[in-house]
């Protein structure tokens, strides 16, 4: 990667992979997909609100003709919904390439998910473990499959407290929200050691945006402070194109390795070309992994890779 800005034109030809896509309907989601589709991908928008799905895919359409995609419902604040997911992906197919665990709650007042959970903690985390442990079958009979697990720098103002992970004791927004962000790469990184040590050939790997102008910015819950994301996005955000662009290469290129990161190449990893990234010193932390795994398999209910 050195010395090139790499973009998406430079991705490899992705004809027939198949290739989900959470919260694929707006923002991050969609570029990815879009820009995927581009490369001949079958992609999956795995998105919660299907009218805005149905949306998504027409514009992308509109842009490729031949787009190869396909829209499937998947609320990660429910249980029962990821699990009807993944049961019908499995029954219509029989290869997942990549998984991109990309949806994405932020900031949001204090809520429960359908089962109970943080609302934060329980969509950007474990609804996403427990859809990648019930996938995770498929992608390991795939050759060279991954998943990708996006997160934010904002894991560095998280923290995961596990004395009050349903934050009923003291909820802070953007402490949950960045609590969450580093549950998804303390995810990532014991995803890879439990892969590696169970001698699969499926790798996992992680993102983060930089500063991308999406929708996420406009679900905080305040109408005042949505009004200052929305003009702070316009004068200082990438878009959301440019925002894709380190999930789109940890999901593509050949020299990506389990374990590997990547975010934004310039000022304060904020906006750029992708390179490979370092998270903080928390997010490496195996004891801390291991237990933040063991607690969602509990939640959940989905095990996995258990005796790696």
């Amino acid at each position: 990667m050195a010395g090139k800005k790499w973009t998406a034109d430079d991705m490899p030809d992705q004809a027939g992979k198949v290739i989900v896509v959470t919260g694929a309907n707006s923002g991050l989601g969609y570029e990815t997909s879009l820009a995927l589709a581009r490369k001949g991908a079958h992609v999956v928008l795995a998105c919660r609100n299907m009218e805005k799905g149905e949306t998504a895919v027409t514009q992308i359409c509109r842009q490729l003709p031949d787009a190869s995609l396909e829209l499937m419902p998947l609320d990660l604040a429910d249980l029962a919904s990821i699990r009807r997911f993944a049961g019908e992906f499995q029954a219509n197919h029989d290869r997942l390439d990549v998984l991109i665990n990309n949806a994405g709650i932020m900031a949001i007042p204090y809520r429960q998910t359908a089962d109970g959970f943080e609302t934060q903690f329980g969509v950007n985390h474990l609804g996403h473990f427990a859809l990648t442990g019930r996938l995770i079958g498929l992608l390991r009979q795939t050759d060279n499959s991954r998943v990708v697990t996006v997160s934010s720098n904002m894991h560095r103002r998280g923290k995961i407290d596990f004395a009050n992970l349903n934050g009923e004791q003291d909820y802070s927004k953007w402490g949950a929200y960045g609590a969450s962000k580093l549950a998804n790469l303390l995810f990532a990184y014991e995803l890879q050691r439990r892969l590696a040590a169970a001698g699969s050939k499926t790798i996992s790997a992680a993102a983060h945006p930089g500063y991308a102008a999406t929708d996420l910015q406009a679900k905080t819950g305040s109408r005042l402070q949505t009004m200052v994301m929305r003009f702070s996005n316009a004068v200082f955000a990438q878009s959301a194109a440019m925002g894709a662009l380190p999930t789109l290469y940890a999901a593509t290129m050949p020299d990506v390795q389990g374990g590997d990161y990547y975010g934004p190449g310039g000022m304060g990893e904020m906006r750029g070309h992708p390179v490979k990234a370092q998270s903080n010193g928390i997010s490496h932390d195996g004891e801390t992994a291991v237990k933040l795994w063991q607690v969602s398999e509990e939640l959940t209910g989905v095990t996995y890779l258990d005796g790696a």
